[in-house]
């Protein structure tokens, strides 16, 4: 509905109202109570990870006898868990943590190629049943990754490839383009179409749309959806247990950390070591990528 003011000047009403709506926002999003919560959910969170962090840093002795908490009545630091996790045993992490970079950066980088030519092709090009081939699409993302585990094992297994990194690149990089194309699609919409018509009148093709146009534009969507992308490979246990075996030349980090507490459980005080080696290379990535990230997941959901 149109809001008028005293003078009959339209521009001058929606101004006010918006700018009424946005201090109401505001103002809710500031309310003290809102506040609290987050700070006590903020606190919920963190205190689990900083008794982990503790843990990781007391002797074997006291972590197998006593709780975390009790460190401030005797303070007690060593390296010694971290020195065993890394370099120690027969199979000591290092190796492990080469191979889950290995594994995750393929991983991302595939399905993000493939699912922004697709989304390109689905958002700009005209072609027969595009609407239907892209619900198709979308619909793919409600199929449990649990479902594909065995035939994709079955084929794996046919062409000699099981046990291999490719295996793994392929499983994440099928489970990952439905999410991918759908999002991304959705960001490059988002773009003004007068920018398209603009090249096309100067002779540039797909090619160069994409390229020059596209993918700069893209980035911050592109970004956030390797965050994800990239949490998700590197966290996950099932695929590459599936996929890669036990083989100690594939597996990842996670294989390792299930195996870490010993056939007795004799070695569960090093859980808390491994889990922190574990977690550096995503809090790096969240960190450098945090402003793309923010940017991305806010992409479309304010129009000017």
């Amino acid at each position: 509905m149109t809001v008028l003011d005293a003078t009959g000047d339209t521009g001058t009403g929606l101004v006010h109202a918006a700018t009424s709506r946005s201090a109401a926002a505001k103002k809710g999003l500031t309310s003290p109570w809102a506040s609290l919560a987050a700070i006590v959910i903020a606190v919920l969170w963190t205190i689990p990870t900083f008794g982990l962090f503790l843990s990781s840093l007391r002797p074997e002795r006291d972590v197998q006898r006593t709780g975390w908490w009790t460190f401030f009545a005797n303070p007690a630091i060593t390296f010694d868990n971290y020195a065993e996790v890394l370099f120690g045993g027969n199979q000591p992490l290092v190796g492990f943590f080469a191979n889950s970079i290995l594994i995750t950066l393929p991983s991302v980088a595939i399905p993000i190629t493939l699912a922004t030519m697709a989304a390109y092709g689905f958002a700009w090009t005209r072609f027969p049943m595009r609407d239907t081939l892209f619900v198709a699409i979308f619909a793919l993302q409600i199929v449990p990754l649990q479902v594909a585990l065995l035939p994709l094992l079955e084929i794996f297994v046919g062409t000699g490839l099981n046990g291999t990194f490719w295996t793994v690149w392929i499983a994440h990089s099928t489970f990952a383009l439905p999410l991918a194309t759908f999002l991304l699609h959705n960001s490059m919409r988002e773009i003004p179409a007068e920018l398209v018509e603009a090249a096309r009148v100067d002779g540039a093709g797909h090619v160069r749309i994409f390229t020059t146009i596209m993918v700069p534009l893209m980035k911050p969507a592109i970004a956030a959806f390797a965050v994800f992308q990239f949490l998700w490979v590197w966290n996950d246990l099932l695929v590459a247990l599936v996929f890669a075996g036990g083989t100690l030349d594939v597996a990842p980090l996670t294989v390792r950390l299930a195996n870490l507490v010993g056939d007795r459980g004799s070695n569960w005080y090093l859980l808390a070591p491994g889990a922190f080696v574990a977690i550096i290379v995503p809090l790096v990535v969240f960190v450098a990528l945090q402003r793309y990230f923010v940017r991305g997941l806010l992409a479309g959901s304010v129009k000017g």
